[in-house]
């Protein structure tokens, strides 16, 4: 996922350029903690709800310009110059309104993942950091890049990382109860908290 590889690389280019130092070095995938947690899950079914919506406004509108391109046609035989020019002209403007849509809605889908997206990556970065400090990890590399091509024996602190989020609060998501659904999610191992009513962040 391209919003994911980009905070992923940031990271690990740091890693590299360190790697020649004696310092302690941990690693994990960071694609496999992220898709892990209960608010990814969330985060995908709301942006897959939001998609449909705008895969529905697309089908209809697409309806609205075969229905007219079909009546264009059965009466184009009858038509005048004047009236043909005019409904050839309401189809090409019809056209381009699709088009348009199918653009702005590909750019508000994603600006919609990444608004949800945003916060699990904050809480997975903040897991990796308390796991860091309190190991004494000096750099942590992301195996999940793929940038890695040759690197000294280090610790995978994945699991630790894993258990450390269990501790956490759930991730506040834009526009969802996350708190409640996301220990739901875990299978009811956490207490509910109460969410967070100023909703979103983003």
């Amino acid at each position: 996922m391209k919003i994911k590889k980009v905070v992923v690389t940031t990271g690990l280019c740091l890693g590299i350029a360190i790697s020649g130092m004696s310092q302690k070095i941990a690693h994990l995938s960071l694609d496999s903690l992220v898709s892990g947690m209960p608010e990814t899950k969330i985060a995908r079914e709301q942006a897959q709800n939001y998609l449909k919506d705008l895969e529905k406004t697309v089908m209809s509108m697409e309806q609205e310009l075969q229905t007219k391109y079909n009546d264009y046609l059965a009466n184009e035989a009858t038509m005048s110059d004047l009236v043909k020019k005019t409904k050839q002209e309401e189809l090409q403007t019809l056209q381009k309104r699709i088009e348009d849509f199918k653009t702005q809605a590909q750019q508000d889908y994603q600006a919609k993942y990444q608004m949800l997206i945003n916060p699990i990556l904050e809480k997975a970065k903040k897991a990796i950091e308390a796991v860091a400090k309190e190991s004494g990890y000096k750099y942590v590399l992301d195996a999940s890049a793929g940038f890695i091509l040759y690197s000294e024996p280090s610790d995978d602190i994945l699991p630790q990382v894993k258990k450390k989020l269990d501790s956490m609060p759930p991730a506040n998501l834009p526009g969802t109860n996350s708190n409640t659904n996301a220990n739901q999610e875990k299978g009811g191992k956490d207490k509910p908290t109460p969410s967070n009513k100023g909703g979103a962040k983003k």
